[in-house]
């Protein structure tokens, strides 16, 4: 065992969390020494890549799951308001990243593509004209449309249109300024900016351990997954960014917060083309309705991706099961997170989880020809040999200890010790997209004693922190444009490509 290596941060996992936090402490604090450990070869390896995930860039424009129906009729839109606040910031972020030069290339990670909601029937076009008219009272909101016109429907989305029986009325809310983010290229370019500062990186390398030192501090035990070499390291603040990695860590860990947690692993399954016809004629990102009892990430939506300058399209997700915790991790991840201290909490859940339980079981009894007749309540002229099955990320959600049970959280959670020595990541969607807001409070609730002298520079780097632009409609706009403009988000709509009906 070699000596003990100091530095003042160590991030475990390469994916857009621990890029996204580097970026900021390089920013704020460029003498700190970063350690990153990475146990895959690459960064981004995992949830951050891009074929791993939808990029929507939740901004809760899309996604009906997020603007739920009250008992009364009225739309309940709390959820999709403070998930587009958290985008606002990540997206002013970005644009500041751009214009220093953190970010070089724009375009690679982010480009225009109208976000839309989907339904047919008229019930729930009723719940979607309702949608619109209160979203729209909001200005984070007021450019979204109505379309219930077939015309219109076959002109901005002719893939769908095609071989439609239009006898079935349908319905989009359309938002024009929506986009597609590549997450994987995003966390590739800020971990390059703190690699250029200095920070070090272990790719290939695996915490295996860690405990707390009498001063405070964190040592941690690194194994080298090729040559097996160990090593260790100190740090005076770990934070684990390591996706269906982190519960695991942080339970090693043995902070108070972290007790009670357990977690619930969901894979997910695509279909996808590289058809360049099909996806000339689609560019948008369509979200439907949820299936009775699917959990909030598998709404059915078909996709436009940009990945390496190609644009691909995406329909799913289908669920998949696997007691891993990661696309690349072990059998036993499951059975080894159950503790003392969570089992009532994973118990409870699987008893009053039943429906998610069902969901599953029909997703797993699917086959490829079932899959592409899903694919057909989107596009009617959806033909099996155009299509390929593919395997995305694996998505841990929470389970948190709730009275003498637990429940089921869909969402993304931050988890800090009281000393701020230690924080983690743990949950999914909206996940990468909040990326910035995570690390903000992440930073605030670990380091409160410095936090206050580095707002100025956070709010040069993001204008609106701490305010909620909901109600600052002349600064959304002043923030908007500036984002529009540094970013090259061009939003204009754009004839696409019609499809034989």
């Amino acid at each position: 065992m070699s000596e003990v290596a100091k530095t003042d941060v160590v991030l475990v996992g390469a994916g857009i969390m621990s890029a996204t936090l580097a970026t900021l402490l390089k920013l704020m604090e460029p003498d700190w020494s970063i350690t990153l450990v990475e146990r895959l070869d690459g960064a981004a390896a995992e949830s951050s890549d891009p074929w791993n995930n939808a990029g929507t860039g939740h901004s809760a424009l899309c996604e009906l799951n997020y603007t739920p129906q009250r008992a009364d009729g009225t739309i309940e839109i709390s959820k999709a308001v403070h998930v587009n606040e958290q985008f606002q910031v990540s997206r002013q972020f970005w644009a500041h990243a751009v214009e220093s030069g953190v970010l070089p290339d724009v375009r690679s990670f982010l480009n225009p593509i109208p976000h839309v909601s989907f339904v047919h029937g008229a019930k729930h076009l009723d719940y979607l004209k309702r949608r619109r008219e209160t979203l729209v009272t909001n200005p984070l909101f007021a450019s979204m449309e109505y379309v219930d016109s077939r015309d219109e429907f076959a002109r901005r989305l002719p893939l769908m249109a095609a071989k439609r029986d239009f006898k079935e009325p349908v319905a989009l809310n359309w938002t024009q300024d929506g986009t597609d983010v590549n997450f994987g290229s995003l966390t590739r370019q800020l971990i390059g900016y703190a690699v250029e500062g200095g920070m070090t990186t272990l790719f290939g390398h695996e915490v295996r351990d860690l405990a707390k030192e009498s001063d405070g501090s964190w040592t941690l035990k690194v194994t080298n997954r090729r040559t097996r070499q160990k090593r260790k390291l100190n740090a005076k603040f770990v934070f684990v960014g390591a996706g269906g990695g982190a519960l695991p860590l942080l339970q090693k860990s043995g902070i108070e917060e972290a007790k009670g947690f357990g977690g619930f692993p969901v894979g997910g399954q695509w279909l996808r083309t590289g058809n360049h016809e099909l996806a000339a004629a689609h560019q948008a990102k369509v979200y439907g309705a949820p299936p009775l009892g699917a959990p909030p990430m598998s709404v059915p939506h078909l996709d436009t991706r940009v990945i390496n300058g190609r644009s691909y399209l995406l329909f799913g997700p289908f669920a998949g099961w696997s007691p891993k915790f990661l696309k690349q991790g072990k059998v036993t991840d499951l059975p080894l997170s159950v503790k003392p201290n969570n089992l009532a909490s994973m118990l409870g859940v699987g008893l009053t989880e039943m429906s998610l339980v069902k969901y599953l079981v029909g997703q797993l009894a699917l086959s490829e020809a079932d899959r592409v007749e899903a694919l057909r309540e989107f596009a009617p002229s959806a033909q099996d040999s155009d299509w390929e099955l593919d395997i995305a990320g694996q998505r841990v959600q929470v389970i948190r200890r709730k009275g003498a049970g637990g429940v089921l959280e869909f969402g993304t959670t931050v988890l800090a010790a009281a000393d701020g020595s230690i924080a983690g990541l743990l949950g999914a969607s909206p996940g990468a997209s909040t990326a910035v807001p995570a690390m903000f409070d992440v930073l605030e609730r670990c380091f409160p004693d410095r936090f206050p002298s580095w707002q100025p520079k956070i709010k040069e780097m993001v204008p609106s922190f701490g305010t909620e632009l909901s109600g600052e409609p002349k600064l959304f706009a002043e923030v908007w444009d500036w984002g529009t403009k540094v970013l090259k988000l061009d939003h204009k709509a754009t004839d696409v490509p019609a499809v034989p009906v």
